[in-house]
């Protein structure tokens, strides 16, 4: 049967989150001529941040309660998101925040994708398996 990687597919969705925010702006500055605005659009921005913090969150749930019980994914999860949040609402300091959010989110899954797979599958009578 074919499981999906929530790790792997958060780290993606915060890598492709970096490349837009970095750099898209350089290579596509003529797509609002086509009638195309992602590069300053809060809508679309948003939407990304919900995005990342949607599959991460449920990546991390289903890792802290089925395999680790360990709360440091999550803490470094939860500040990358503000720090993608802090991004959005002062412009002149995006990468400033951006490379650490990035960094935080991509570190958070790894570390959850490392934890589940040490775990030992012996928990406390809450695990799910």
């Amino acid at each position: 049967m074919f499981k999906i990687n929530y790790d792997a597919l958060g780290i993606a969705a915060s890598i492709a989150c970096a490349i837009h925010c970095a750099v898209l702006p350089l290579i596509m500055t003529s797509l609002p001529i086509f009638g195309i605005n992602i590069i300053k659009n809060t809508a679309f921005e948003f939407g990304m941040i919900l995005l990342a913090a949607a599959i991460g969150l449920y990546s991390l749930r289903h890792g802290f309660k089925r395999h680790h019980h360990k709360k440091s994914p999550v803490i470094l999860f939860s500040i990358g998101i503000i720090l993608l949040l802090m991004k959005q609402s002062m412009e002149n300091y995006t990468l400033i925040f951006l490379i650490p959010a990035i960094t935080l989110i991509v570190a958070a899954h790894t570390l959850n994708y490392l934890n589940c797979r040490k775990a030992n599958h012996c928990h406390t009578e809450d695990c799910n398996h």
